[in-house]
């Protein structure tokens, strides 16, 4: 439980961090939208795409887990997706809501999560979960899309879609890491300076936003944020086990990875994806926080029933 709680505490202090500074005033009115501005366009790009580029396809391709790990993040995405737009048709609404529970934060607590529970080999399954995370940020970003341009016709819609893929820096950044990754060049050491510099304020910034977005006054958000949370914590690890394990019969290593990848808090990636459409973050936020809350103990009970077995 230790060493969760010494992932987990870092991403506690700096929401607080964020909440305190807007709080006392420390950070103005506008500090949340600056952030969250420089967050999306530089430092979660270039995090994204400096990723990618330090991967290889030969590591990716685990079939077993991707299909354990993928399936059980569409299965929860389509189940709060569906209970959203059940209680009302919004279909970017809904698809921030199943994002919000699907969305696992594997790049930032996956990666030290699997390596210090699993060893050196638990790095190999937190990649490929991140790679899978961003398909799922595609697949969002077309739902919405499609919802916001609604009203348009049919070839209007399909061309907007295109276009917005194309130029959302949110998933340009880790197919053109994936591509350079493939050329095998390295990058101008200045130029892999300066994306590391980048890359490293991403998360931190991230995080300090939300502890600022908590400030602004919710209305019934609490209470929306515990459908996707539940999904995140229980639903999507266990469906992520069945099919690991009883239906798959992975080896341990792979069962395990999938558990704990599927088990993560959800991620910054939905709330900045709301704020690059400038949507309203508020219950993204709060299943961030609960989730993050929440993961110390689920996590906890797993590494410890694990290591019984």
């Amino acid at each position: 439980m230790l060493y969760v709680f010494n992932v987990v505490l870092p991403v506690f202090a700096l929401i607080l961090i964020g909440y305190i500074s807007g709080r006392s005033g420390k950070l103005g009115e506008s500090a949340s939208t600056e952030l969250n501005r420089f967050v999306v366009w530089l430092a979660l790009p270039a995090q994204l795409f400096n990723f990618a580029a330090n991967s290889t396809w030969q590591s990716l391709w685990q079939p077993g887990f991707i299909l354990a790990f993928a399936t059980s993040c569409l299965i929860v995405y389509f189940i709060i997706f569906f209970i959203s737009w059940y209680r009302k048709p919004d279909l970017a609404l809904a698809s921030f809501s199943g994002l919000s529970a699907s969305y696992s934060n594997t790049g930032y607590m996956g990666i030290p999560l699997c390596i210090l529970a699993l060893g050196q080999d638990g790095f190999a399954p937190a990649v490929i979960a991140t790679f899978i995370v961003f398909g799922m940020f595609a697949l969002a970003t077309v739902f919405i899309e499609i919802g916001t341009l609604a009203h348009k016709k049919s070839h209007d819609i399909v061309l907007s879609v295109i276009t917005s893929l194309c130029s959302n820096p949110l998933l340009i950044a880790p197919v053109a890491g994936l591509i350079w990754s493939s050329t095998n060049l390295p990058l101008y050491d200045p130029l892999q300076q300066s994306i590391a510099f980048l890359a490293a304020a991403a998360s931190p910034c991230a995080l300090v936003s939300i502890g600022l977005f908590l400030i602004q006054k919710q209305k019934t958000v609490a209470h929306d944020a515990w459908g996707p949370s539940i999904g995140k914590l229980i639903v999507q690890p266990l469906i992520a086990w069945v099919i690991a394990s009883p239906i798959l019969n992975l080896p341990s290593l792979w069962v395990n990875a999938a558990v704990i990848l599927s088990a993560l808090p959800t991620g910054t990636g939905p709330f900045m994806l709301a704020q690059y459409y400038s949507a309203d973050g508020r219950t993204i936020s709060r299943v961030v926080l609960l989730t993050t809350m929440g993961s110390l103990l689920t996590l906890s009970l797993f590494l410890w029933w694990n290591s019984r077995a």
